[in-house]
């Protein structure tokens, strides 16, 4: 029989319940109203999170974590979070290892000055980067790939140095991206349609490009029509913003280049490769450059260069550029070629195909033969110098089959059993285990949408998966609303990264200790799974924290899983960052030591030494 005293007891853990979830409710209304967009301040976000969060569910919520002691209160405050200050209004852009005063004390041989170059401990800044003024959330995908606001990105120079390739407009107060580039001017379309009759884009057998030096990424931006995800890249250089524009638009692109180290990403990692006019010396350094294309091209896989010297006879006096110049050129590029034993497919006009042999078998009757890579890891690339040599071709049991597996079209690869699982090249990785991880995240994503469902809605665009494992959180959220940058870090117990390519999916290498390749505000949803376990006692939290800040777009959302005692660590921590942030429990129950944190970062811009104000 009931005590009068349980009896008290249950009434008061009713109550206690009844308010921790009117508090959810407020909170969610209050997360909506943040959620500033469109062209001026609002896209009504706060009424879509308002009529989402149903408060007559009321019964036996419990969001209260059970692991935390008094360092969480029902309420969400936390105990005395150090206040970061903002950072002076000139860091709006910093990129903190492309900075371009530290790159002047680099040589400029092979582009080494363009290269990573991260400031030691005494130089990184401790303070939130400003969104410049007047900025304001980009539009939704697709009108995005069209249309950046100008206050976003205020840089004109390249309306003027590439007015008449068609790259960019200035129109009032947003620039047009008429998708046209310098070897298209006449627009990607068009181009890829041409691209298209030379290699099986349509069909989905080709679902992951790397566009070397993409300029404004127009050509990433229209290949998503074809179902095709392009990784480009581009130097911070005198092309002013070209990658910031990329990411502003919701394509994916990264800060890179060409130079002395590897490439961040796996072998066999690409169906496709593009050149366009993208100024890399193709034939210098004994074709290093091209084999390391090789590299992270998939056996089968296409490299596509078009421009100078593709046809020179026809366009020399046009490019203004001497025939014995380009005529060497080319035959440089034709000379590697061979040696990598590619297969030249196409020339029309200035475009010119090859296609990577599908198996290390023809290498066997080749005279001279290439100079094979001594590494025994080819995935191995993170500040790896780049070589003069081939890496070798997974072995295969006939000479008919395909190194590495056969290609499956897109999507149905998306969930097939990848290469490299089946074949046991990743250690204590199985089939089983590959598909529970599949339907494991299936259902987090499930939880996280009862807390946000507008995670697929298209308000996030540019998404990050900062400890991407084998990719299905990104697998669980495909969608042409959006795309996820997979990021390996670099001391993950396992190296997945091949896998995430295999499934259609594409990422990059990165240690976490370190500022990522790209510019401040590019990602819309940070998702960051076990990250402050892997990094714990190898770089401080604060750092990493400040980092995702400096790389998430004003109003962006968070999503933190971790182990409880360091979730408390990192909610005091940007309790002084601008974030509203929510613990919740694991979907399991209460009694999972694994919490998740929701955050939302705060609107404010150059110049203020608060958050707006809401209107």
């Amino acid at each position: 029989m009931a005590t009068k005293g349980n009896s008290g007891e249950m009434k008061t853990r009713s109550l206690v319940s009844i308010f921790l979830v009117v508090g959810l409710c407020c909170f969610f209304y209050v997360l909506g109203a943040w959620q500033r967009s469109g062209f001026g301040k609002g896209d009504k976000i706060a009424s879509a999170i308002t009529r989402q969060t149903d408060c007559s569910i009321l019964p036996n919520l419990n969001y209260e974590t059970h692991h935390g002691g008094d360092a969480v209160t029902g309420n969400g405050s936390d105990l005395a979070a150090k206040e970061f200050q903002p950072c002076d209004d000139k860091y709006v852009d910093y990129t903190p290892c492309q900075d371009q005063m530290r790159a002047m004390t680099f040589p400029r041989e092979n582009m080494v000055y363009r290269e990573r170059h991260c400031p030691p401990e005494e130089e990184k800044l401790h303070c939130l980067i400003p969104a410049p003024k007047g900025y304001v959330t980009p539009f939704s995908w697709p009108k995005s790939r069209d249309y950046v606001p100008y206050a976003n990105a205020p840089y004109k120079s390249l309306t003027v140095e590439k007015a008449v390739q068609n790259w960019i407009q200035y129109e009032g107060n947003v620039f047009r991206f008429p998708g046209g580039g310098t070897q298209f001017p006449q627009g990607a379309d068009t181009y890829i349609n041409q691209l298209a009759s030379m290699i099986p884009i349509d069909n989905g057998t080709v679902r992951t490009a790397l566009d070397t030096g993409c300029g404004v990424a127009s050509l990433g931006a229209y290949l998503f029509k074809k179902n095709v995800i392009t990784m480009s890249f581009a130097p911070r250089d005198s092309h002013e913003a070209q990658v910031q524009f990329a990411l502003e638009r919701g394509v994916p692109a990264v800060i890179g280049v060409l130079g002395t180290i590897k490439m961040p990403f796996p072998s066999r990692a690409f169906d496709m490769a593009h050149c366009s006019r993208c100024l890399i010396p193709w034939g210098a350094n004994d074709g290093m450059y091209m084999m390391e294309v090789d590299r992270v091209l998939r056996p089968g896989g296409y490299w596509v260069l078009s421009g100078p010297p593709i046809n020179w006879k026809k366009n020399y006096q046009a490019w203004q550029r001497p025939r014995e110049e380009l005529e060497e050129e080319q035959r440089k590029i034709e000379e590697i070629a061979k040696l990598l034993f590619w297969e030249k497919k196409h020339e029309m006009n200035e475009i010119a195909v090859w296609r990577k042999r599908t198996n290390y078998d023809t290498f066997r009757q080749q005279e001279p033969k290439p100079t094979l890579c001594e590494s025994r890891n080819p995935d191995e690339a993170w500040y790896k110098k780049m070589e003069a040599c081939v890496t070798a071709y997974p072995e295969t049991t006939k000479p008919d089959k395909v190194a590495g597996g056969e290609w499956q079209p897109f999507p149905q690869r998306l969930n097939a059993v990848p290469f490299r699982i089946s074949s046991g090249s990743v250690p204590g990785v199985s089939v089983d285990t590959y598909q529970e991880d599949v339907r494991l995240w299936e259902k987090h994503v499930k939880a996280y949408k009862t807390v946000n469902n507008i995670i697929d809605s298209g308000r996030y665009r540019n998404i990050m998966d900062m400890n991407a494992g084998l990719g299905s959180f990104a697998a669980a959220l495909e969608s042409p609303k959006l795309w996820v940058m997979n990021v390996m870090p670099t001391i993950a117990e396992k190296d997945t990264l091949g896998v995430i390519y295999e499934r259609g999916l594409i990422g990059i290498y990165h240690d976490w200790c370190e500022a990522f390749s790209t510019y401040p505000r590019t990602y819309d949803l940070i998702h960051a799974n076990g990250i402050f376990s892997l990094y714990n006692n190898k770089c401080k939290a604060e750092d990493i924290l400040l980092e995702m800040d400096r790389i998430l777009r004003p109003e962006g959302t968070v999503i933190i899983r971790d182990q409880v005692n360091l979730l408390i660590k990192v909610k005091k921590i940007v309790g002084g960052m601008r974030w509203n942030t929510r613990m919740v429990d694991h979907e399991d129950g209460p009694l999972v030591s694994e919490k998740m944190l929701f955050a939302v970062k705060k609107y404010w811009v150059a110049g203020e030494n608060s958050t707006t104000s809401l209107e």
